[in-house]
């Protein structure tokens, strides 16, 4: 059962505007320790870190409440092996989506990326199984 869905567009240009405005301090408050690591070694950081961002304005989304509850770190975005992208969730975020989960039931966050840029995007779903 889809218990949620989620989209979000985001300019990398304002991500980019953000990191030499606050510098570390705006990635600490966003972006975990290795989101900050891989985005940093992407080709492009800016449309790396700007694709993270909206990955969990997504999740946030499709968990309904937006971002109340709990930090932005507390979505993490991590890449597999092959680079399909995962959610892990973490303190508030973690406890939202257990709120949301029936009985007996596991969930699953779907998450797909993409970017052209300045452009990137994430559409996430909630599944419950």
């Amino acid at each position: 059962m889809i218990l949620g869905i989620g989209v979000d567009l985001c300019d990398a240009r304002r991500i980019e505007s953000s990191m030499e405005r606050f510098e570390d301090r705006f990635l600490d408050r966003i972006y975990t320790l290795a989101e900050q690591q891989h985005a940093r070694a992407a080709a492009k950081p800016g449309l790396s870190f700007a694709k993270r961002f909206a990955a969990k304005e997504a999740v946030a989304k499709a968990f309904g409440t937006g971002v109340r509850g709990f930090l932005f770190v507390d979505i993490e975005v991590v890449s597999g092996a092959l680079g399909k992208p995962h959610v892990i969730l973490h303190g508030g975020a973690a406890e939202v989506l257990r709120g949301l989960v029936p009985e007996g039931r596991t969930a699953h966050i779907h998450l797909s990326l993409s970017d052209e840029a300045p452009y990137a995007t994430a559409y996430a779903i909630i599944e419950a199984y």
